[in-house]
Parts: C-alpha cells; structure tokens; sequence
C-alpha cells in the first residue's frame, strides 16, 4: 500500500528546457494542470516579465500574468448591480477606494445598553430636570392631575423587558418635572410630558351638565344592582309612572314605593312634579333604588339647592354594595354548616 502511494503521488520531472531553479527540498510539487504550472518558482528566480500577447514568448509556463486591479464599475458575472451604479442611483458621490469603510454609527450611545430606547428616556428626562432645577414648583397636592403611561402600556410600546423598579423611577422623573409651576414651565418639558401621558385622560372627562329641555323636562339616569332606570321630571301634580303603569301596580311591596320617590319626600315635593321612569333588569329593590338616585339628579336640575338635603336623605350618592357571591364549602356566601363533633 505505501509502495502503491509513492507511485501515484511522485512527483513529474521538471522540464528540461526550463532554467535552473532552486527546489525546496521538503516542497511537494503537484502534477501540472491547465491553470497551474508544473513547478512553484521562488520570489528570486522570477524571471522578467513579458506580455502574454508576445508571439515570441516561446516559454508560456515561466512568465507570470501582469496584476490586475478589481474592476469595481464592472457588474459581476452573477448580474447584480456594480458598487459605482448603487452609488449613483442614490445620489451620492463614488468613490474607487476599495478600503472605505461603510459601518453604520448608532444614533445615540445607549444603542450598546441592554435597554436602548428606556435608556434614551431616562437620561433625557434627567437632562431636563437638570436644566429646570431652580424653577419654582407647586406643591403636591396642587399639581396638575396627570394619568401617566401604565407598565404595560410603556413596555408594550418599547418592546423591551423593563423592570418595574426602573419605570417607577421614570415615573418619579415625570412627577418631579410635572411640578413645575404652569406659568414658568418650558416648553420642552410639555412636550416631553405629552409622550408618556395616556391617550385619555380620566381626569378630564367630565361628565355633560343636565338641562332641561324645550317641554321642560329633566332626564337622568339611575343604577342599583343589575337594575337601570331613566327617569323624566318635569313640573305637574305629583303623578308617577313607571314602565307605563301606575307606582302601585308596578311595586307591590309598600317598601319600594317609598323608596322610588324617596327623594321628592325628603324634599316635600311629592305633589309638585311628574315623574315617567323606565327600569329594566333586576328585581323590584333594585329597580326601586335605581329610581331613586335618578329622580335625585333630575331634582337636582330643577332646584340645586336641594342638594344638601338631598345628600343628608342618601339619594345622592349611588349605593356600589351587589351580592356577595356564594363560595365552596359554605352554605352561602358566609354562611357556614353546623359543626358535628362526631
């Protein structure tokens, strides 16, 4: 086998009419192919150069090929575009220097923090608090009422897993600059408020004023429970409707009688004004109840003074209490079965 190896790997004769050369004695010399010659001649015993379009060159294997630069206006073979025409189309200026360098510089420096985009806010909200430290402030209390960004809600935009204990203290940065006295507040700092406050602001939905309309009446709106009522007012003799029928045929319960008009009673204005209401879902208490607190606001159109006395009756306020739900291993919602020792 090894014997078998040195026969078909040895290596050819050198060409006699080559000229001498000196023959790395150690140097393996593979056999010549179309685009290799047949021996590897060191950098001394190159011989001069000559042009390969010279018919008298009678030697083509010892003349080395002149070097070519890169052709960087060609377009290669594969018929992408060259670097020279991407240059052009986009307006810019070429240049032939194979060694420019093309890598791209970051906007801003936190692009190498693990979180870029919370590190830009941080550092900028910081910057701003720096520059308006000797502005006056309000206090606390007396700051303009701002919802700002929820975790999610800031998470969720910046697609970066923020711990809560950083966006609390974005959060402090926001309330510092919100102190800022609105008379003497830059407009930078408004600007950068408006990026983390939420698209709507609780604090500002007021509800619409009730008014009396052309026929002179008062509607509002009452809840209780699962029940819902609307309720018109309006000047007459006391008559009151509810889903079309009369308050005794619509409650039986002398209970939820009273407590339907409980507001015109407290006020002693049961015979001065019409009441049409219309309940829907629940039972009678709180169908009644939610009359209640409806009939109250559309009183209270009609004569706002009423409302301390109204407010000491109970009917101004609506009643959040609903039913305790039931829970396992209870009779009902607290209720729980008789203990038997044995």
């Amino acid at each position: 086998m090894r014997a078998c190896f040195q026969l078909a790997f040895r290596p050819r004769a050198v060409p006699l009419h080559t000229p001498s050369l000196s023959l790395h004695p150690q140097r393996f010399y593979a056999a010549p192919t179309s685009d290799r010659p047949s021996f590897r001649i060191s950098r001394q015993s190159y011989p001069p150069r000559r042009d390969s379009s010279d018919p008298s060159s009678s030697d083509p294997l010892i003349f080395s090929p002149p070097l070519k630069e890169p052709d960087y206006d060609t377009p290669p073979s594969s018929g992408r575009l060259s670097v020279k025409e991407i240059a052009e189309a986009a307006g810019g200026r070429y240049d032939r220097k194979p060694s420019d360098d093309f890598r791209v510089v970051p906007a801003s420096a936190s692009y190498f923090t693990a979180l870029p985009r919370f590190t830009d806010d941080l550092l900028g909200l910081e910057d701003l608090l720096r520059k308006c430290t000797t502005l006056p402030v309000v206090p606390p209390g007396e700051a303009p009422r701002v919802a700002w960004l929820t975790y999610a809600q800031y998470t969720a935009s910046n697609a970066e897993p923020i711990r809560k204990a950083s966006y609390a203290k974005l959060v402090k940065l926001l309330q510092r600059l919100n102190q800022i006295h609105p008379a003497l507040i830059p407009d930078e700092v408004t600007d950068e408020l408006k990026r983390f406050k939420r698209a709507v602001q609780p604090n500002e939905n007021v509800p619409k004023p009730i008014v009396i309309d052309a026929l002179g009446r008062a509607r509002a709106v009452g809840r209780r429970k699962t029940s819902s009522a609307v309720v018109w007012l309006v000047e007459g003799d006391g008559e009151v409707r509810v889903n079309g029928r009369k308050l005794t045929e619509h409650f039986g319960r002398l209970h939820d009688r009273e407590s339907a008009i409980w507001a015109l009673k407290a006020t002693e204005r049961v015979g001065k004004y019409n009441v049409w209401a219309t309940v829907a879902g629940g039972g009678t208490t709180g169908q009644a109840e939610a009359i209640t607190l409806g009939l109250a606001k559309a009183l209270l159109v009609h004569e706002p003074a009423l409302k301390p006395a109204l407010r000491r009756a109970g009917c101004v306020t609506r009643d959040p209490r609903r039913v305790e739900r039931k829970k396992t291993g209870k009779l009902k919602a607290r209720k729980m079965p008789a203990w038997v020792k044995r």
